[in-house]
């Protein structure tokens, strides 16, 4: 095995705001952790009985991914558990944000659990208690077995029956353990850049299908968070969104009208349902035929109760209506406006403010019982020094600011209780491949060496400064 780097002591190499200032800013028994996704790490994708993943297809398809990069090796996290759990312990982290593969646990996605499989999911779960660290786990995020895929995947009613069954086999193995779990991971992305411009896996182009594939995603959810609850005493359960406030470009009637339409779209279609309301009327009317197989009334009425809202915050959105220059890509007339503010690797604008604003929206709009950023950070060209070092100072920078932004956001009463660093460790980055890298851990992929980030290293003693104010039992908040 390659070596790690363990974190240098806290602030070594931060000239950010200290770390302890931006702690005592949230109250105690604040969660404090990163997230990863098993495909994006595990690598191992043909042991011990795993079965293929819609994402083993597609990336394996020429001209799907970056490089034609795959997940095959990734991190190489199936074989590198312990010592991943070690750097996890090192950074201070009291959380970790993990996802089930589906296709270890079922490698058909029906019938009997493949035991190896979930043995993994075992030691992964008794090895985070034995370091005291909290699992949160994500029963999906983006994996589907292609055996069910095969069948239709997402868009067949079957679908539903088949994730509830696959939930009760996780619960039945490890809700004795696990507390928090999340059911869904994004599945705006999954269903509609996966089969609806197909962008990501399994890469289909069918808007109709994509719409019925997030009906099903709904339907999914609740039936999973019924079987956790049945199955865990005492389990947490919630659902992890990508969200954005959504801004117009400009004050022009048609850029606020298209501002709407993607609010409906990204949020409130997921939202609404969730909490009850059913899906918002004016996206029944803005999807209009695309709806087709859509019973739009299932989802009236009360929903199952939410333990608590997962938030994936990245970047506001700002769009504008459609112009001769410029043709809207999906189903409805909007377009994305030209950034204007810095942006990431990735091209996404850096504005922590929106998180500010976005979380104060949901706790009014919504009113969850709790609120955990699942996901936050972001993409930069890392650069390794002569002596091994990163110093990633631009997302060091981002963390900072985004953490205080939801320092801020808890001041006008959102009720936060998590925040979670994405991602853990660079990784395969879905259709990007190997090309961005989100860690505050550096891998150097042909020799699977990790190297905290400077990022890292400013992470690990937020996450002390904040533990060290538990064990002191003074309160966090200023």
């Amino acid at each position: 095995m390659g070596g790690q780097q363990t974190p240098a002591e806290p602030g070594e190499t931060c000239t950010a705001e200290p770390a302890d200032a931006l702690a005592s800013r949230f109250p105690l028994g604040f969660v404090w952790g990163a997230a990863t996704a098993a495909y994006q790490i595990e690598g191992s994708t043909g042991a011990d009985g795993r079965g293929p993943s819609i994402w083993d297809t597609f990336s394996h398809a020429p001209g799907r991914t970056y490089m034609g990069d795959t997940g095959d090796i990734a991190c190489d996290h199936y074989a590198r558990l312990d010592s991943d759990l070690d750097l996890i312990q090192a950074l201070n982290l009291g959380a970790y944000r993990f996802s089930v593969a589906w296709p270890r646990v079922q490698p058909a996605g029906h019938g009997a659990a493949n035991a190896a499989g979930v043995d993994f999911y075992d030691r992964l779960v008794d090895g985070l208690l034995q370091r005291g660290i909290d699992p949160w786990l994500t029963l999906y995020h983006w994996d589907l077995p292609q055996p069910l895929e095969d069948r239709g995947g997402w868009p067949e009613r079957e679908i539903v029956g088949r994730f509830a069954e696959y939930a009760r086999i996780v619960v039945d193995r490890l809700g004795d353990r696990v507390r928090h779990w999340i059911t869904l991971n994004e599945p705006w992305v999954f269903t509609m850049v996966g089969y609806g411009d197909g962008r990501h896996a399994p890469g289909r182009r069918d808007w109709p299908a994509a719409l019925l594939a997030g009906h099903h995603a709904h339907l999914a959810h609740r039936e999973a968070a019924a079987a956790i609850h049945a199955g865990a005493a005492g389990a947490e359960v919630g659902i992890a969104l990508n969200l954005a406030p959504v801004e117009p470009a400009t004050e022009a009637a048609g850029d606020v009208k298209a501002a709407r339409l993607h609010d409906g779209a990204l949020n409130r279609w997921w939202l609404d349902p969730i909490f009850g309301r059913g899906y918002p009327l004016d996206m029944i009317a803005a999807y209009g035929p695309l709806l087709r197989g859509v019973d739009v009334r299932e989802l009236e009425g009360a929903a199952p109760p939410l333990d608590f809202l997962g938030v994936n915050y990245y970047s506001r959105a700002r769009m504008a209506a459609p112009s001769r220059d410029r043709a809207p890509a999906g189903p409805l007339p909007i377009v994305a406006a030209p950034p204007v503010l810095p942006i990431t690797a990735m091209g996404w604008e850096v504005e922590p403010a929106g998180l500010r604003r976005l979380l104060g929206r949901l706790a009014r709009e919504y009113a969850p019982a709790a609120l955990a950023i699942t996901e936050n950070g972001a993409a930069y060209v890392d650069v390794v020094a002569p002596d091994g070092s990163v110093v990633d100072t631009d997302r060091l920078r981002y963390l900072r600011d985004h953490v205080a932004a939801a320092a801020d956001a808890m001041d006008d009463g959102a009720p936060l209780v998590a925040y979670f660093a994405w991602s853990l460790l660079d990784n395969f980055e879905w259709a990007e491949g190997y090309a961005k890298r989100f860690g505050i851990v550096h891998v150097d992929y042909p020799t699977q060496r990790r190297t905290v980030k400077a990022s890292g290293r400013w992470y690990a003693a937020l996450a002390k400064a904040a533990r060290s104010d538990s064990a002191d039992g003074a309160p966090g908040s200023p």
